[in-house]
């Protein structure tokens, strides 16, 4: 893309960041889109060029979470120092946003961030790879972040060159059965199959963001985008089976087409945040039948009069969709919780497995 030419509206600026510029009164500062993250500092663009940013001592201080920061994806108002750095003044609120939650909840000691994935995301990638770690759940987790946060999610299954004709038409049964209505795209960067369609579905100034596990392909797939080895890539370890962490930081490039693409570190754990809406709209079929449970506090766990329960029964529902869906509604359920309500889930499961051992060493002392 030539940069002399490119306008804002080129990096995907558009009314929605005009309007917010103008109700905070930047509009005497210059707007550029953060690129790429560092430890420190960042990597703004617009139409004068790329800039090295840092945000003000101020901004710190103000932060009250990691989300206040810029993201890749963000909007910032900046003042430019000289040809090649720039300190960024503030950050536009975001369209859309793609956000997890990372930390093992289940870890004494251990505090749940959130972390943002990616921000001001038209359609959000969600790679998964034929050979490894193919999982319909991972796919509907990935999903809830993506709608929770206002992104449409779509399917690339890759490394279709390793699956027979009949493997692979019955792993797009699946996929269709479980996600009606998502765009699915098949790929193979060994013998480019799809790349062409892949290609046409990413048009002029939208911003598509890969997601996925470590050595499905995500880099490998942008580098074939954007028609050169930019992405260093490495191969999947002969041993594990595991791809290894090569992409370490995300990091947004701009295609011949006009397309904008962000490719991101491989995520082993998507946690959930507070996703509810996401996890309705993917569920919208259990969320339905939830509208005429019996009663309005139903979990579908074990309640009579429960219609998503009777809807597994009768076979009306997936029961690995439902399965999927109690799972995930109990763990943004645990991540909404304050800390003061997690110890006293936690000291009342901890009784409750005390009582259980109690039990079982009365019933082995009665035998």
């Amino acid at each position: 893309m030539n940069e002399k030419k490119i306008k804002n509206e080129d990096l995907g600026y558009n009314s929605f960041f005009e309007t917010n510029r103008d109700q905070l009164g930047l509009n005497d500062f210059p707007v550029a889109r953060v690129i790429s993250e560092f430890k420190e500092a960042y990597k703004v663009k617009n139409p004068k060029g790329e800039f090295l940013a840092k945000i003000t001592g101020k901004q710190i201080f103000t932060a009250s979470a990691r989300e206040d920061y810029p993201a890749v994806g963000d909007w910032v108002a900046i003042t430019e120092l000289d040809g090649e750095r720039a300190v960024i003044r503030a950050v536009l609120p975001r369209l859309t946003v793609i956000k997890r939650k990372y930390g093992n909840k289940n870890r004494a000691g251990e505090k749940n961030e959130t972390q943002i994935i990616a921000t001001n995301i038209d359609v959000a990638f969600v790679v998964e790879s034929v050979d490894r770690d193919y999982s319909l759940n991972r796919f509907e987790r990935y999903f809830a972040i993506a709608e929770n946060g206002g992104v449409k999610p779509a399917i690339i299954l890759n490394k279709i060159d390793l699956l027979s004709r009949e493997e692979l038409d019955e792993r797009l049964v699946q996929l269709r059965n479980r996600f009606p209505g998502i765009d699915i795209i098949l790929t193979s960067v060994l013998n480019n199959k799809g790349l062409n369609e892949l290609q046409k579905y990413i048009i002029k100034s939208k911003t598509y963001c890969f997601l996925g596990s470590s050595g499905v392909g995500k880099s490998s797939l942008i580098n074939k985008l954007i028609g050169e080895n930019t992405i260093k890539t490495d191969d999947i370890s002969s041993y594990s089976g595991r791809g290894k962490h090569v992409t370490t930081s995300r990091q947004m490039y701009f295609l011949d087409n006009g397309g904008i693409v962000i490719d991101n570190p491989g995520i082993r754990e998507v946690g959930m945040t507070d996703v509810g809406q996401g996890i309705n709209i993917i569920f919208d079929e259990i969320a339905a039948l939830a509208q005429k449970c019996k009663y309005t506090d139903c979990t579908h766990a074990h309640e009579p009069g429960c219609e998503v329960i009777r809807a597994v029964k009768s076979g009306k529902l997936d029961k690995a969709k439902y399965s999927n869906y109690i799972n995930l509604k109990k763990e943004s359920e645990y991540y909404e919780m304050n800390d003061l309500e997690k110890r006293e889930k936690d000291r009342q499961f901890g009784k409750f497995v005390k009582g259980a051992i109690k039990d079982l060493k009365k019933y082995r002392d009665k035998n």
